[in-house]
């Protein structure tokens, strides 16, 4: 089993993320906490469930319901888990997406398509950037939207 606190902060404006992450196998638990400008944002994340709540605005609690995984707006960690899963190829996959801080939840299609060298090419829809992972499988860098600093 894996247990890392990770950090990350915002590139394109000033955003915090902190989460402690536990993986065992392919499967990923976490606790977290976003802070952007005008919202905080708390999450739990299990195999299976999403729990979110905007700190004095709305919550979420939803499950996969048919789709891969969740994409919570703005979280690199959540970007993580289709590589912690074994990503080895390019792979589509339809995501349980949470928008922040609205909590509005839609499905998105998603491609992750590994580049070499920890380097994963993510698209969705017309939108595309390219992720940094490490040896365990966490994002280390999201182009254009964060880097780890711890």
């Amino acid at each position: 089993m894996i247990v890392r606190t990770l950090v990350w902060s915002g590139l394109d404006e000033p955003r915090m993320e902190i989460a402690r992450a536990e993986v065992d196998g392919a499967e990923l638990r976490a606790r977290g906490t976003q802070i952007g400008v005008a919202y905080e944002l708390r999450y739990e994340l299990e195999p299976d469930r999403l729990r979110a709540e905007v700190v004095g605005g709305p919550t979420v609690d939803l499950g996969l319901e048919g789709t891969d995984y969740f994409d919570l707006a703005f979280s690199p960690l959540l970007n993580s888990l289709p590589v912690l899963a074994g990503l080895d190829r390019a792979t589509d996959f339809v995501m349980s997406f949470v928008g922040v801080p609205s909590l509005e939840v839609s499905r998105a299609d998603q491609r992750y398509e590994p580049l070499g060298d920890g380097v994963v090419q993510f698209r969705s829809g017309s939108f595309v950037a390219k992720l940094e992972f490490d040896d365990e499988g966490f994002v280390t860098r999201y182009e254009g939207l964060a880097e780890r600093v711890a």
